[in-house]
């Protein structure tokens, strides 16, 4: 097994007056061929977008976009008609297919703060579409949030479609622990709060760790709990 930490502040960032964003992987004008994805993963970005302003519309294709809002909510149209705002605890999935323009806006008083990650899909040119669903994080386990992998087919709380990746959120009071699935590829993200993981140390907020070849590991949250966002890949 290997484990490669990326520190918060060592990742590109893009910023100006109305957005601060920062790329885990190659992003934009932010170019390393080292580091252009991990697995299925091509974008996780840790954006903020200021009050009043956001993203205007603009297109994506074949791509799962996955958003998972920290604090603040987003306000999401797209071409094929859908609308509304995303929020703490509301997961969303527009898949791009063969084709969609959307606009991401914060239409709030206060910052908006979120995670943003692009996910390669099984099949190219497929139907737009979307999908969005409440989660109850309350039970310190990780929750499948995002995924298409078989196993969970019952239980995640939306669908992408990528047969070999999955998403789970874990939000852990202080001192609680989570087993990190047995997978290819791991990528743990601490979204807020700190973490100690298990053969690697500790991660601060917006830390995050890639794993490859894992065969069992677990993460602690500190002394003021963490909320987690894990990604499982397969071959």
């Amino acid at each position: 097994m290997s484990v490669e930490i990326r520190r918060a502040d060592d990742r590109f960032q893009t910023a100006s007056e109305w957005l601060d964003s920062r790329h885990s992987f190659s992003f934009g004008p932010h170019y390393d061929p080292a580091n252009v994805g991990f697995g299925f993963l091509l974008a996780h970005n840790d954006e903020t977008i200021a009050p009043g302003t956001g993203f205007d519309t603009h297109p994506h294709q074949d791509l799962e976009i996955v958003t998972w809002v920290l604090r603040g909510a987003l306000a999401h149209r797209d071409s094929q008609g859908h609308s509304g705002a995303v929020y703490p605890g509301l997961a969303q999935r527009m898949s791009a297919g063969s084709g969609i323009l959307h606009s991401e806006r914060n239409d709030g008083a206060e910052p908006v703060h979120y995670v943003q990650m692009w996910v390669r899909p099984d099949e190219l040119d497929l139907p737009p579409s979307y999908e969005q669903s409440e989660i109850d994080l309350t039970g310190g386990e990780l929750i499948p949030i995002a995924s298409g992998l078989p196993k969970h087919a019952d239980s995640t709380a939306i669908r992408i479609n990528q047969r070999s990746a999955g998403m789970s959120v874990a939000r852990l009071g202080p001192g609680g622990t989570v087993a990190l699935p047995a997978a290819p590829y791991i990528h743990l993200f601490v979204a807020s709060g700190t973490a100690s993981l298990e053969g690697a140390g500790d991660l601060g907020t917006s830390d995050a760790a890639r794993l490859t070849g894992l065969d069992g590991a677990r993460a602690t949250a500190g002394a003021h709990g963490a909320e987690l966002l894990v990604w499982e890949m397969y071959d």
